[in-house]
């Protein structure tokens, strides 16, 4: 009978591979169970779910600085549209200004 594993599309196999290398370092302790498979299994699971934490973690130390870049891009967006608004439409009264406000304010949803 053939390999299940030979079945699975190769980046899986891969994959599949890297996590059998991963658990395998933990042998020592799920050879002791009564099912080793089963125990094999979890100790899986809890490798994954580490690696998962490790991300989420790193990740949030990602997010606070790439938002304040995304903060930064937008301010300097809107300064130049509104300075490109400015140029263009020359608003001299209220009724022009809140038009080009109105304009900007469009723009910078895309």
């Amino acid at each position: 009978m053939a390999d299940w594993k030979e079945n699975l599309p190769p980046e899986l196999k891969d994959t599949l591979k890297e996590v059998l290398e991963k658990v395998s370092c933990f042998r020592y302790a799920y050879s002791q169970a009564e099912d080793v498979k089963v125990a094999q299994l979890w100790v899986a699971i809890a490798q994954l779910t580490k690696e998962i934490k490790e991300l989420k973690e790193l990740m949030g130390k990602v997010e606070e600085p790439f938002k304040a870049i995304v903060e930064i891009g937008e301010a300097e967006k809107r300064k130049t549209i509104e300075k490109i608004i400015e140029e263009i439409l020359k608003p001299t009264d209220e009724a022009t200004r809140k038009a080009a406000h109105k304009l900007v304010e469009t723009l910078m949803k895309f």
